[in-house]
């Protein structure tokens, strides 16, 4: 790969600059204003991978934007690598907490990207990410130095759901044959710890409605002997989980993944502080299951949350009002081999069999999502871990995410493949935020770790 490190120092201004080009356009797809402007990007991705050696590229069109494909077939027989990023951003506002227009991309030093971040919206999720991976192809091409088949598969929708990915996959699952896909909508823990996700949890959503009388009452008239649903629906969720924080929800934990000591102790090299992380969010202790670390509660094991609870009066001063209704949103969040249709249903049977006589409760399901994991001894997983010790120079730490990202599992379930989660963005990068930003040593160390996977992986597969 000496002749594509060569080719990436020498275009960088080039590929910042195009970089730019892209982040002007103001692809937001929540917005219908911007429809125009959504197109017009994935016109200029279709552009960028012709540009890049790219061939029999297209703008398929969907019910709602675009997906971009395109192709580099060198060798059918050679292992290929299926790419998947997003060009559609979120809406800038609120604007006026932005220190520079959001569509007219900057570079701004910061005291953690002293060498420069590019600030726009989208900088970093995920046109910055999703473009490095179009930079190494064109490396790669023109150094004549692509050593396995590479496909990319850009959408347009996934900040507002993804809606027709799942559809453009099954009508295209041929042309999308691949051995692995490899995604950069992730982060490291810092440029000085690379990390690589290995694992994302899933998700159970669901509302529940606690109903009492018929009518809101007289707290003085009928308080007392009248079941009040606020209590009710308080001490029902106070019985979802146990004084050592396990969920009492009977199977719950049938399917739980329990991790290897060996990967435990890996994901345990991370840096981490206890006493930073409770300063940062201001809480004197952390809490949770018992016999795990804080690390490992919010990334290797389940958990269930009340997202918010309502019912009765709220507005200024005082009535005294008995509610007819109680409310609360209440999240799971799942580990691998967890299915959130099972446990929405066991929630659901549980939460109806706690509930006494004296009201009635209906479980409304909203949306869940599947976990997902890539094993650590998986060719696909060593390929980036090789590639990411050679460009950072040191072994990266595999870890758990806490959140879920549903297209993972999706592209496992209808393609039948694993996803690399290998991306380079950071905690700091203030994605969906005012200021999102993107630094300049991330942009380039991506462009320079992506064609070591695609050695790595071409290698491992022989």
């Amino acid at each position: 790969m000496q002749k594509t490190q060569e080719f990436i120092q020498k275009n960088s201004e080039r590929f910042l600059e195009e970089l730019f080009e892209l982040l002007r356009i103001p692809s937001v797809s929540a917005d219908p204003a911007h429809k125009g402007d959504v197109q017009k990007a994935a016109e200029s991705v279709k552009s960028h991978l012709q540009n890049a050696g790219a061939e029999n590229v297209e703008v398929c069109q969907t019910k709602g934007h675009p997906i971009v494909y395109g192709e580099k077939i060198i060798d059918p027989s050679l292992p290929t690598v299926l790419v998947y990023g997003h060009y559609d951003v979120q809406p800038a506002d609120p604007i006026e907490l932005w220190d520079s227009p959001a569509f007219e991309p900057v570079v701004k030093k910061t005291d953690v990207h002293p060498e420069g971040a590019i600030f726009a919206r989208g900088a970093c999720d995920d046109k910055g990410q999703m473009f490095m991976h179009i930079k190494a192809l064109e490396a790669m091409v023109k150094s004549d130095e692509l050593p396995c088949n590479a496909k990319f598969m850009i959408e347009g929708e996934e900040e507002v759901g993804s809606e027709n990915l799942e559809i453009f996959i099954k009508e295209n699952k041929e042309k999308l044959e691949a051995d692995i896909i490899l995604v950069s909508d992730t982060g490291i823990i810092s440029n000085e710890h690379p990390s690589i996700t290995t694992g994302l949890r899933g998700l159970s959503y669901v509302e529940v409605e606690v109903t009492g009388p018929n009518r809101d009452l007289h707290s003085g008239l009928y308080g007392g002997c009248v079941a009040n649903p606020i209590n009710v629906l308080s001490d029902m969720i106070a019985q979802l989980q146990d004084d050592k924080n396990r969920i009492t929800i009977p199977g719950f934990y049938d399917d739980v993944e329990i991790l290897s000591q060996e990967e435990r102790d890996e994901m345990a090299r991370a840096p981490y502080s206890e006493e930073e992380y409770k300063k940062e969010i201001d809480i004197k202790e952390v809490q949770g299951e018992e016999g795990y670390s804080t690390r490992e509660r919010g990334s290797i094991r389940p958990t269930l949350d009340v997202n918010g609870m309502w019912g009765g009066y709220t507005g200024e001063g005082a009535k005294t009002v008995l509610p007819s209704k109680a409310y609360a949103k209440i999240s799971m969040r799942l580990v691998p081999h967890q299915d959130p249709e099972k446990i929405t249903q066991l929630f659901k049977s549980y939460f109806e069999s706690i509930a006494p006589d004296s009201v009635r409760v209906e479980v409304k399901p909203h949306h869940g999502a599947q976990p997902a994991v890539t094993p650590i001894d998986s060719a696909g997983y060593k390929a980036a871990s090789n590639a990411m010790e050679k460009s950072f120079g040191k072994k990266p730490i595999p870890l758990r995410s806490g959140g879920s990202i549903p297209i993972v599992a999706l592209f496992e379930e209808v393609l039948g493949l694993k996803t690399v989660l290998m991306g380079f963005g950071l905690n700091s990068d203030a994605i969906h935020s005012p200021n999102e930003n993107y630094g300049l040593f991330n942009y380039y160390k991506g462009i320079e770790t992506i064609p070591y996977f695609y050695s790595e992986f071409a290698e491992l597969n022989k």
